[in-house]
């Protein structure tokens, strides 16, 4: 018989999950993918397809997965099937159990919670940080999971002990991420708890069972270790807003026609969701990031706007531009000349940033300006609810990870940007021409200071 290696593992998402369903309906644009219970899931080929690429990349070879090969005369197959069977990540409901059964009759209050999961809003945008009236420029949106959400999953290995200590080593990793929109800051999760066992006789392998309720027989609780970024550096920013800002929700309230973007939490001590929480989305920061390394890497590269003409100007811009490519990614298309599939994924991964509200909103007022008279324009006024600088601790704190290797020119005009944003040079968030959404702070790499800004002083 042979030997598995099996863990059950419990996880617990830091930041909001999207883990997509393929499809649409007439609410979203990207639902995620839900069970039978209509409780979000994550699939096992979608965390094995993860492992297996962070396993090939740590170690060079991923034949534990499975392959398939011919010998060198192309007649007999060598081919093998995967050592590694790794279960569905089933949502935990307030008493930390999964439901592998129909519940959808007896929900508890707290599943119910997830029959009505965050929206996030999205606007692509065109070179020059505005948004356009095509298609290809166009207001989308995804649901995600709450951040704090908690999931259970299975993992066997047959055999192979070391590639099994392996693979939990791997989970464990501050790059590791589940989902999609990993490089817009959704998908990163702790490990919080993983158990473990062996079984090498038929008469161990009659007492398993697969389901994730029970106990593993012979249980051992794995000691959790911190586990570096060995192929990322960590960039941290520190930052607090000099006076006001707004990553706008694109909705209104009682106070206000525009208001910021608030997200609840699962909280499982509470059984139930937080209150609303202030959230820097990292799809906005990046965006400002992107713009901003762009103007740094044409600057070093002496490509001027005023020298090129508007066609010119569009092949060092976006995904034309080299840093963007080697850091940010670009979409998949097909190259004309040689028809092979383009695309590459962004070596970059940041993340949602959550505060505890407690904070005074300000609420500004506005009104809209004829421009041939230079009076107002009736029933035009409008108001905008932002976040107030809350006092000496009122600090936010940015994680962003880059991996290694990438030119240093490219890196050196990434970290100029994240340079601008702890000097207050480069504003984030909504209203920026209005003043709104300057920052100041400490920006280090790796746990170095590499700028700081005496926020006191300014």
């Amino acid at each position: 018989m042979k030997t598995r290696y099996i863990a059950h593992i419990t996880i617990e998402a830091q930041t909001p999950l999207k883990v997509g369903s393929n499809s649409s309906d007439f609410l979203q644009d990207s639902p995620i993918q839900k069970d039978w219970n209509g409780l979000p899931m994550i699939l096992g080929t979608s965390i094995a397809g993860v492992l297996r690429k962070h396993y090939r990349d740590e170690y060079k070879n991923d034949d534990l997965f499975g392959f398939q090969r011919m010998d060198e005369k192309k007649e007999n197959d060598l081919s093998e099937g995967s050592k590694v069977i790794l279960s569905n990540a089933l949502l935990l409901d307030e008493n930390k159990k999964v439901n592998e059964g129909f519940v959808e009759k007896s929900k508890s209050s707290f599943l119910k919670l997830f029959d009505n999961l965050p929206i996030r809003e999205h606007t692509k945008i065109d070179h020059r940080g505005v948004t356009g009236s095509s298609k290809e420029f166009s207001k989308f949106d995804e649901e995600v999971v709450y951040k704090g959400t908690q999931f259970k999953f299975s993992i066997e290995v047959l055999e192979d002990e070391a590639s099994f200590k392996k693979l939990l080593e791997l989970l464990q990793s501050p790059s590791f991420r589940l989902g999609g929109g990993t490089t817009k800051g959704f998908g990163k999760f702790k490990v919080l708890e993983i158990n473990k066992t062996t079984i090498e006789t038929a008469e161990q392998l009659a007492e398993y069972s697969s389901s994730l309720k029970s106990e593993l027989i012979n249980n051992r609780r794995v000691d959790l270790s911190t586990v570096e970024a060995k192929n990322h550096n960590i960039y941290t920013l520190k930052i607090k807003p000099d006076d006001f800002f707004m990553f706008g929700s694109g909705f209104g309230d009682t106070d206000a026609d525009q208001t910021p973007v608030y997200e609840k939490v699962v909280d499982y001590d509470l059984k139930d969701l937080t209150a609303k929480q202030i959230l820097i989305p990292a799809s906005s920061v990046k965006g400002a990031l992107s713009h901003r390394t762009v103007f740094y890497y044409n600057k070093n590269q002496k490509i001027y706007a005023d020298k090129l003409n508007k066609e010119e100007q569009k092949q060092y811009v976006d995904e034309n531009n080299d840093a963007v490519n080697a850091i940010f990614g670009h979409k998949k298309e097909i190259d004309k000349d040689s028809q092979k599939e383009l695309g590459q994924k962004g070596k970059l991964l940041i993340s949602d940033c959550f505060k505890v509200d407690q904070h005074q909103a300000k609420v500004f007022d506005h009104v809209t300006i004829d421009r041939f008279t230079g009076g107002a324009i009736d029933g035009h006024l409008f108001q905008e609810k932002t976040i107030a600088n809350n006092g000496d601790d009122d600090w936010y704190e940015l994680e962003i990870l880059l991996e290694k290797g990438i030119d240093e020119v490219f890196v050196e005009a990434f970290e100029k940007a994240l340079n601008d944003v702890c000097s207050g040079m480069l504003a984030l968030g909504g209203a920026t021409t209005k003043g709104h959404g300057v920052f100041s702070g400490t920006l280090l790499k790796d746990g170095v200071v590499l700028y700081e800004e005496d926020c006191n002083g300014r």
